[in-house]
C-alpha cells in the first residue's frame, strides 16, 4: 500500500469533525477515533508492516500500552516476529498485580508502539513503567502525530521519536 493510499484509508475510516475533549483535557473539532482504524484488519496489517520496519537488530521485544497500543503491538509482532508485552494504565488488584502483561528480561530492547501522539502524556507514562520493569526503550513510534507537542515531550523525556504519518499528512489543519 502507497502512503497516500493509508492516509486516505485512514482518514476515511476514523477521521471525525465535532467537537472533542481529548486525553490531555484538550479541546478539539476533530478526532481520529483509533479503534476504527485498528479493527480493519488491511490497515491494521499495514501499521504492523510499517512499525517492524522501525524494528532493530538488538531489539527483542515490542510493546504497546492499553487499549489502543494491544493490537498495534499484536500485529507489529506478527510482522516482526518478535514477542510483545501489554502496557497497563493502572495496575490490576488481582493476579499478579503487575503494570504489564507478557514478558520483560532485565535489559530487554524495546520497541514501544502508539496509537495517536497528542502530547505524549500515555506512551510516555506507558516507557516509564517499562524502564522500571528493567527495559530499554529503543524508540517509540506512533501512528499519527497530531503535532501538538508529543515529539518534542518524548524526546524531551530521552526517547527517540517517530511517526507513521501526521495530521498534515491525513490533509488535518484545523
Amino acid at each position: 500500500m502507497q502512503d497516500q493510499e493509508l492516509y486516505q484509508a485512514i482518514s476515511s475510516a476514523a477521521l471525525l469533525r465535532g467537537e472533542f475533549t481529548l486525553r490531555s483535557g484538550r479541546k478539539s473539532k476533530y478526532y481520529l477515533d483509533k479503534y476504527l482504524f485498528e479493527a480493519q484488519p488491511v490497515i491494521l496489517r499495514e501499521l504492523g508492516e510499517r512499525f517492524a520496519k522501525y524494528v532493530g537488530r538488538s531489539t527483542t521485544r515490542i510493546a504497546g500500552a492499553e487499549l489502543g497500543g494491544v493490537a498495534l503491538a499484536a500485529s507489529t509482532s506478527m510482522a516482526s516476529g518478535l514477542p510483545f508485552v501489554i502496557v497497563r494504565n493502572a495496575k490490576k488488584g488481582y493476579g499478579t498485580q503487575k503494570m504489564y502483561e507478557g514478558k520483560i528480561d532485565a535489559g530487554d530492547r524495546v520497541l514501544l508502539v502508539e496509537d495517536i501522539a497528542t502530547t505524549g502524556g500515555q506512551v510516555l507514562e506507558a516507557a516509564k513503567t517499562l524502564k522500571e520493569a528493567g527495559a530499554i526503550v529503543e524508540r517509540i513510534v506512533a501512528v499519527i502525530d497530531r503535532q501538538e507537542g508529543a515529539r518534542e515531550n518524548i524526546e524531551g523525556g530521552g526517547f527517540e521519536f517517530a511517526a507513521l504519518m501526521t495530521k498534515t499528512d491525513l490533509g488535518i489543519d484545523e
